[in-house]
């Protein structure tokens, strides 16, 4: 990404050096000192030289490229291209702290580096240049802030398994299916009918039940059915493990949030419901957010895990007003921290339309130091209803996993006990 600037103007350094210049020479006059007036040469000839050039014409072209990321840390490459002597950059990184370099308008790169603190989309840099001419004596206007968004992928969480729902619809996968078919175990011994392949004939079970000359059986076998998996993430809140911090927007100091840990979830989830040979949805529990249509396979597990990387919190109109459509015959998780009614309510409303649902609690684990009495007791109020929603989801047959307490374990369970 680049920008360009090209006005200019005398900086306050010209005013200075032509008052020094002036004040130098009347003070060498008055006390008739030559070399007092010899002092005022230097500035008043360095003013006559700047005066005699146009302030304008002045070029500074911005150059913001992305650098691969690595050991926890995103690099950014600045160069500052400019036919003025020198150049002033103002570097933001991530938000928050200012950087202020002057360097060469040659093009040579200035690399600025991040700390990774959180998944998901940041600008992790902000850079604004303006050019210094014949000495400092123009100044070049600020460019426009040039801004080089990131989205930062959450770390790949592994789980061994996941739910599947309770009646598979799939047509081919890896999974048992109840229909007949190929590919599955044993079903039962059935006559032959038009479409059975001959080679399915069991001649043993037909010399030994045929009842008439004739007669033929074939050995049936289940069909191997695809799971399809839903993600579903709330982003109307990102609430850090540092409960004094929420609301305030200081995600430098808060820890790990919500959302990170729901970034982290989906991720997990979608790798290994594609590794399974299943499809995967996703949608953004928001008004106008992103979904992707079920899918498998590896170009679309690349898509689903840059949309969960490109996913952020809400920052208006967080409600959503229509449930997303979810296949039929669908095990949904619904990723949220449940602190708003939003999210429970679409998951028992898909729960009451026969499809399997998993509540995924990601509210990481509180520090509640530094909370005053009142905001103690007002912490215990939220948790408390928050226990009565998660009842309430379990009361209406929806499981609740909490991401932060060995979630692949849970899962496994989840999976285990219901298959």
């Amino acid at each position: 990404m680049t920008r360009r600037t090209t006005d200019g103007r005398w900086s306050p350094a010209l005013a200075v050096a032509i008052g020094g210049a002036v004040l130098l020479a009347v003070l060498g006059l008055l006390f008739s000192r030559p070399d007092i007036v010899a002092m005022a040469l230097p500035p008043a000839l360095w003013s006559a030289f700047a005066l005699s050039r146009r302030a304008g014409g002045i070029e500074a072209r911005v150059i913001v490229e992305a650098l691969p990321a690595g050991d926890g840390e995103l690099r950014t490459s600045i160069s500052i291209e400019s036919d003025a002597d020198a150049v002033e950059v103002l570097i933001v990184q991530s938000e928050r702290r200012s950087r202020r370099v002057f360097v060469p308008g040659d093009g040579r790169p200035v690399v600025a580096r991040s700390r990774v603190l959180h998944s998901g989309p940041g600008v992790p840099v902000q850079v604004s240049a303006r050019a210094l001419a014949f000495d400092g004596a123009v100044l070049g206007v600020a460019s426009p802030t040039v801004t080089s968004p990131r989205q930062v992928a959450p770390a790949l969480v592994r789980i061994d398994d996941v739910p599947l729902p309770r009646r598979l619809t799939g047509l081919h996968g890896t999974h048992e299916g109840r229909r007949p078919g190929q590919g599955g175990d044993f079903r039962d011994i059935h006559a032959f009918a038009p479409g059975d392949e001959l080679r399915r004939v069991d001649w043993r079970a037909t010399a030994r039940m045929a009842r008439r000359p004739g007669d033929l059986l074939v050995r049936r076998t289940h069909t191997l059915s695809d799971a399809s998996v839903v993600i579903a993430i709330d982003t109307s809140e990102d609430l850090g493990e540092v409960v004094s911090l929420w609301g305030s927007g200081d995600y430098e100091r808060s820890g790990v949030t919500s959302l990170d840990h729901a970034r982290q979830a989906a991720r997990a989830i979608a790798v290994e419901t594609i590794a399974d040979g299943d499809r995967v949805a996703l949608h953004v529990l928001v008004n106008g957010g992103r979904s992707l249509r079920s899918g498998g396979g590896s170009r679309h597990l690349a898509r689903v895990e840059a949309a969960i990387a490109a996913t952020g919190q809400a920052r208006e109109d967080a409600s959503f007003r229509r449930t997303p459509h979810v296949p039929h015959g669908s095990v949904v998780f619904v990723l949220s921290s449940f602190f708003e009614g939003a999210a429970a309510q679409t998951a028992l409303l898909w729960r009451a339309s026969g499809h399997r649902v998993v509540a995924v609690d990601v509210l990481p684990r509180l520090d509640r130091a530094r909370l005053t009495r009142t905001q103690t007791i007002g912490l215990r109020t939220v948790l408390a209803e928050r226990e009565n929603v998660f009842a309430d989801l379990e009361g209406a047959g929806v499981d609740v996993v909490t991401w932060a307490e060995d979630p692949a374990a849970a899962l496994a369970s989840i999976a285990g006990a219901r298959r």
